[in-house]
């Protein structure tokens, strides 16, 4: 077999595999969609769930769950962007950062649940915040941060070093050549970090579990003071996000629309993340285009 024709043979090979995982993506969204579309509508997304009797909304777990990442993402970005920084522009090499980097790689690698019971014993019980939106924002933060942390390290290290030397070489200082040459070109690769993160904000359950709670109060949306307990707003409430409530009326609703409710929820949760992700993408290019043009 001569050169050409095994480079064909692995042309189509790849070809074949990037075609399945296509597929097995959007057969996985179709059979979501499918079923739960049928189910959403303003009703579902603004009302408060039902307990025994049908017809119940998801609209309390909706709003946690995007409030839970604005919380959590404005906590992960400023430490993920420091940390990662630090490790690639301002860390020596020696031990002190092999361990620092050795922790980031133990930290990213442990289960969800690991982080819950971590947070469970810090957050909820020795910090005294109880199952909060605020324990499971600070859970989550542990959980996103080593991610973030080698994502921000690796794009700033990919920038060609040759920009940076040349921005030394104008006399510009070592922090304005990071904000002004470094991070415009590394925020590609810093915004897919960030989806990534969000992405798993979304949808993570088991973590959540033991420090946001798997109950919501009654929201006051016309009440926005902080430290009211019916306030939306107030970080100190447990706060059952969409992720935790399929889980939830699946292992033990007792509804009789449960299988109706766990397919809008489904469905509602994908779609949420499809536009979130495409808005953020979006901004990230705006953003782009801002930094590098000036």
């Amino acid at each position: 077999m001569n050169t050409k024709a095994k480079d064909r043979i692995a042309t189509g090979v790849f070809y074949a595999m990037a075609m399945i995982i296509v597929a097995v993506l959007f057969g996985l969204l179709f059979y979501i969609l499918f079923h739960g579309l049928q189910r959403i509508d303003l009703q579902f997304i603004t009302s408060s769930p039902e307990f025994m009797k049908a017809g119940g909304g998801v609209g309390p777990q909706l709003f946690n769950s995007l409030y839970l990442l604005v919380l959590t993402m404005l906590i992960t970005l400023p430490l993920g962007l420091g940390g990662g920084i630090y490790l690639a522009e301002y860390a020596p090499k020696n031990k002190v950062t092999d361990v620092i980097r050795l922790s980031i790689e133990v930290l990213s690698s442990l289960p969800s649940i690991v982080v819950g019971l971590f947070g469970l014993m810090l957050f909820v019980n020795t910090m005294g915040w109880g199952y909060s939106i605020l324990s499971g924002a600070f859970a989550l933060t542990v959980f996103n941060l080593p991610l973030m942390v080698r994502v921000v390290e690796e794009s700033l290290s990919s920038v060609p070093r040759e920009q940076k030397e040349a921005s030394f070489a104008l006399g510009i200082t070592h922090w304005a050549t990071i904000r002004k040459v470094l991070l415009p070109v590394a925020l590609p690769g810093i915004l897919t970090g960030a989806i990534l993160a969000a992405g798993r904000i979304f949808g993570e359950a088991a973590a959540l579990l033991f420090t946001a709670g798997m109950s919501s109060p009654n929201l006051n949306f016309a009440n926005w003071n902080l430290l009211d307990p019916a306030s939306p707003l107030n970080p100190f409430r447990p706060a059952e996000t969409l992720a935790v409530h399929i889980w939830k009326i699946n292992s033990e609703g007792l509804i009789p629309d449960v299988r109706e409710v766990a397919d809008g929820a489904s469905a509602l949760l994908v779609i949420t993340v499809l536009v979130f992700n495409i808005a953020a993408r979006w901004f990230g290019k705006w953003l782009y285009r801002r930094l590098t043009a000036s």
